[in-house]
């Protein structure tokens, strides 16, 4: 079996890990980003940590970067006839009610010169009332090579029941203009305005990832790395480099997801049945709920102001990070959501920012070594941050300490939100969860966190400082698929359902298949959109071949979210239907047990309930296995920094995973102190 690595792609560092399939240790790397031309980090990197590579799984923000700074390709629209505008009316909906000053949405993808129309007519239920104006298809084709777009979507009236129409435009089409998108298969519900964004905004990135992708293929050629290429989904899972050229959007959350398939893995590894993932970085803070051992899928979210109707990871993202900016606000105290960036970044890094940030309020209040070496890159400097912080103090009348436990304060106070957003308002008891926290910041913040929210604990994983790429490498390789069937519950038969299920089964196994994985190895899982008649939205209940147990299942997540559930009659809305094959087996390796697990150095912290105190700060690879750390204590890796807070005890366990927490808490996980 050939060597499968694992790539995630940031701003400033490509990170790596490599899975051995005779032994499933893991191994890692970091190197440089090289922004002009990402494949030559990826290459670098590849050669330096795993030359024989046989596979490769990559996740990559190209996508997202492109429709957040609005550099997508010049793209036409093709639609039924009447309905050109849909993209302009959209919703009526705003995202903040009262802030009248505020566009309630961005302007459309597609300017309306290039939004073009052709006759014909599908009813919600499949059957064809008006034919396919086959004449005016090559007016269209014309129309359209004028224009000078570079991708074209397909988006017709209820083309999701009957998609005949759609697949004979893009036959018309395709030698006409470069790229070309139908919405049956980017996303076959029902919704125009939702299904036309998505199609539009799919059509729009596929010119930019076709690129990239032929980069890094010629580059991976030239230095005759002969490995399979997957792409990271916003799924969490992985997709042939064919699939993601047709569907690039897929990608556009996979950032996140793959620090979301990593805390999975790890949750399963360790044993934990349920965790939020906790991502803390520089700039926002994700976090994501994992119950009985799934990660929580959203079936919509927004995109640089745009619906992206395709399934993702259900991460709350909130502008929390090291580098959010201090200030006072008259009397209250704002941390966030502005950040002082990569560049010049906190005051602290030396690098010419002035304005206080997060990070300088861990500086000030000495929970970061005033002298720490961040990335082996980026010295501290603790003077700086105090200068920063000083104008804040003196604006709210507070001491240099009390100021910087008040930005802390602040900025776990909106993490709180986010946490109890994903769990207790979706009726989940956080005293049964665990945080996973990853990210430079996050170690940092989630004792505090745990401990406020009621949670048994935390766990800092061993790979912390290249989790996402790990979650590149564990992920399963799987294909999504949902189709709209609106039936009422009553008076529909299993079997009738069940056939509508087998092809969109069919349609998942087949790329897997395709890549040459054994039918018994897949993995296919199957849930159905149900809701109360007369609602607007759904809810996905996992479909067992049981209609009683579909029903009984929506009601019993209905009260769970809701706190109610009625005898009002239930409707079918959408199927959906994922394939999945197992990623290679990895296991961590053994902690070195060389260590003296003695502290290096002491230093003085600030906490608001014990005041000054003594902080003694550890290296990690100086502790080893089972040794109890007792909190406060500060434990530093290149990579990340964990604090373990008054009240809670860590240690590392056997494959060098950090667990803190209060010591019955700690024996009510499993874990021996």
């Amino acid at each position: 079996m050939s060597v499968r690595v694992g790539i995630d792609v940031g701003g400033t560092f490509t990170d790596l890990v490599a899975i051995d399939p005779a032994t499933g240790v893991v191994r890692s790397r970091k190197v440089l980003t090289t922004p002009d031309a990402p494949a030559q980090g990826v290459l670098a990197g590849l050669q330096a940590l795993a030359p024989d590579a046989g596979a490769i799984a990559h996740g990559t923000t190209i996508v997202t970067n492109a429709i957040v700074e609005g550099r997508h390709a010049r793209t036409a629209l093709v639609t039924t006839r009447g309905f050109r505008d849909v993209l302009e009316i959209a919703r009526q909906s705003r995202q903040e009610l009262y802030r009248l000053d505020l566009a309630p949405r961005p302007e459309p993808l597609v300017p309306r010169h290039l939004r073009l129309e052709v006759t014909e007519r599908v009813l919600a239920d499949g059957r064809v009332a008006v034919p396919l104006a086959e004449a005016e298809l090559p007016a269209l084709a014309a129309a359209l090579r004028a224009s000078g777009v570079e991708s074209v979507a397909v988006c017709l009236l209820h083309a999701y029941a009957h998609p005949a129409h759609e697949a004979r435009l893009r036959a018309a089409l395709e030698g006409q203009v470069p790229f070309v998108s139908v919405s049956h298969e980017i996303n076959a519900e029902f919704r125009e305005y939702e299904r036309t964004a998505t199609t539009a905004l799919n059509a729009a990135v596929m010119p930019i990832a076709d690129r990239y992708l032929a980069d890094l293929e010629a580059s991976l050629a030239r230095a005759s790395i002969g490995a399979t290429l997957h792409l990271l989904q916003s799924t969490g899972g992985m997709m042939s480099a064919a699939v993601a050229r047709r569907r690039p959007l897929a990608m556009a959350v996979s950032g996140p997801a793959g620090g979301v398939a990593a805390s999975r893995f790890l949750a399963r590894a360790i044993g934990l049945q349920n965790a939020i993932a906790f991502d803390m970085g520089g700039t926002t803070t994700d976090v994501c709920l994992i119950a009985e051992g799934r990660a929580e899928t959203l079936p919509q979210r927004r995109l640089g102001g745009h619906p992206v109707r395709l399934p993702s990871v259900g991460v709350e993202s909130i502008g929390a990070g090291g580098g959010s900016l201090a200030r006072a606000d008259g009397a209250a105290l704002r941390a966030g959501p502005e950040s002082a960036g990569a560049r010049p970044g906190p005051a602290c890094y030396g690098q010419g920012g002035t304005a206080p940030t997060v990070t300088d309020a861990h500086a000030v209040a000495g929970t970061l070594r005033g002298d720490a070496l961040l990335g082996e890159t980026i010295r501290v400097h603790a003077e700086r941050a105090r200068t920063a912080l000083e104008p804040v103090a003196e604006a709210l009348g507070l001491g240099l300490r009390e100021t910087a436990a008040g930005v802390l304060e602040v900025t776990n106070a909106a993490m709180r939100r986010a946490i109890r957003l994903i769990s207790v308002q979706r009726g989940h008891d956080l005293r049964s969860f665990a945080l996973i926290a990853y990210g430079g910041a996050g170690p940092l913040h989630a004792g505090r966190l745990a401990q406020e929210l009621g949670m048994p604990g935390v766990v800092v994983p061993a790979h912390a400082g290249v989790f996402s790429a790990l979650g590149c490498v564990v992920a399963e390789v799987a294909y999504d698929h949902v189709q709209t069937f609106r039936r009422p519950l009553e008076g529909l038969v299993a079997t009738e359902l069940e056939a509508r299920f087998a092809p969109l089964v069919a349609a998942v196994r087949a790329p897997l298949l395709a890549e040459g994985h054994r039918p018994e190895v897949i993995e296919v899982r199957q849930s159905v959109d149900v809701r109360y008649v007369g609602q607007n939205y759904e809810l996905e209940v996992a479909w067992a071949g049981d209609l009683d147990g579909l029903r009984a299942g929506f009601h019993a997540f209905h009260r769970r979210l809701y706190a109610y559930a009625t005898d009002d009659a239930v409707e079918c809305v959408n199927l959906r239907v994922r394939a999945g094959v197992e990623a290679a087996r990895a296991r961590m390796p053994e902690w070195p047990v060389a260590g003296s697990g003695q502290p290096f150095m002491e230093q003085e912290a600030y906490f608001p309930e014990t005041g000054a105190t003594a902080l003694p700060v550890y290296r990690r690879e100086d502790l080893p296995p089972e040794h109890p750390v007792k909190g406060p204590a500060l434990i530093e890796d290149p990579w990340a920094t964990t604090l373990v807070y008054p009240g809670h005890t860590g240690l590392l366990d056997r494959a060098g995973n950090f667990w803190m927490g209060s010591d019955p808490e700690f024996r009510s996980m499993g874990v021996r102190l």
